[in-house]
């Protein structure tokens, strides 16, 4: 069976469970200048660039990956959140973008083909796309709301450099993540179905937007309803939100989002909100209750967590759900979608 349709057929028996935070426990390691820097011989700092430790340090995002897998996860995402040429031309490392994603595919890879020749159960590896720190919808200038700092040629081109380079690496799936601009992720999807095309095989694409205030709006001012009308013919395996706030928070977005998308719905959030410190203070069993409710609503097929979250919440969440159904995919009536800002149904 090919990878949709292996997860898929897991999804169908019970609630799966993706993996937590990556920058968190990364700082659990304290790292310094030369860590991450490794003899690259690259011009910047690299201090806090985590992707780059897939060249410099594997052993540390090898070890996280082993982690939440024994806590119970499904699937890896790999540690390229920001792993694209806009994102690494920060850190003069935008020359290593191919490699680095290539790397860090290949370590959750290895990791999750170990766990599954333990007790056969399948391991997934998602691709994490992170909607890098430029906008496609919003200028940067207040004096100059034309103005954009990149155009959507580009944009496609660098998501697409770096969707090819996880597949290669040994990626099941793309996951677009945090998509804080409805207009970015939909480049994000036109690269992936142009790299389907090049390779002439199914790419399956994971979707997850993130919510910017709690009326349920990202920062391009789309609501969850319209993110969906204007991504869903993109037919994603997953839909859902991520980072956004904590699991309180995010409930009556759950569930709008799991009553309109007929497709799975995959829900990672935060561990609570930070504390005046920015650290994250919510215990594993608070959050694992938080989305035992939406697994016993029946609104939820994938679970995991975002900011904050370690591999005791994920642990804390597989225990949580062990045994619930599934949430059943709604069949839709068919009629007309569309989607500004707002969303809009044009009845039969």
């Amino acid at each position: 069976m090919s990878a949709r349709e292996t997860f898929l057929a897991e999804a169908a028996k019970r609630i799966l469970i993706t993996d937590g935070a990556f920058g968190t426990e990364i700082q659990s390691w304290k790292l310094q200048e030369e860590d991450y820097a490794g003899n690259l011989g690259l011009s910047h700092d690299q201090k806090g660039n985590n992707d780059i430790l897939a060249l410099t340090k594997p052993e540390v995002p090898e070890a996280i990956h082993r982690a939440y897998f024994e806590a119970g996860a499904d699937i890896a995402e790999t540690n390229t959140f920001s792993a694209n040429r806009i994102s690494q031309a920060d850190y003069g490392a935008e020359h290593l973008v191919r490699e680095i994603n290539i790397e860090s595919a290949g370590a959750a890879r290895r990791v999750a083909d170990e766990f599954q020749a333990r007790d056969g159960r399948p391991r997934f590896v998602a691709g994490a796309i992170g909607p890098t720190n430029k906008t496609l919808s919003l200028s940067p200038d207040v004096n100059d709301p034309g103005y954009r700092e990149i155009d959507w040629d580009t944009l496609v081109d660098v998501y697409k450099e770096q969707a090819a380079a996880l597949v290669e690496g040994g990626a099941d799936f793309i996951l677009i993540e945090t998509v804080f601009d409805t207009l970015n992720a939909k480049a994000g999807v036109m690269a992936v179905k142009q790299l389907e095309a090049e390779l002439g095989r199914d790419v399956p694409i994971m979707l997850s937007m993130t919510l910017t205030d709690l009326s349920g709006r990202n920062l391009s001012g789309h609501t969850v309803e319209a993110f969906w009308h204007a991504v869903r013919h993109a037919k994603p395996l997953t839909i859902g939100l991520n980072c956004s706030f904590g699991a309180t928070q995010l409930r009556p977005h759950v569930k709008t989002l799991s009553e309109i998308a007929d497709t799975l719905i995959m829900i990672y959030p935060n561990a609570g909100l930070p504390n005046e410190l920015g650290a994250y203070d919510e215990q594993p069993e608070t959050t694992a209750d938080f989305v035992k409710e939406w697994a016993e609503a029946g609104q939820v097929n994938v679970l995991g967590g975002c900011c904050g979250s370690t591999p005791a919440h994920i642990a804390a969440m597989a225990k949580a759900v062990q045994g619930i159904a599934p949430r059943k995919i709604p069949v839709l009536e068919p009629v007309t979608r569309l989607a500004g800002l707002e969303p809009f149904i044009m009845a039969a």
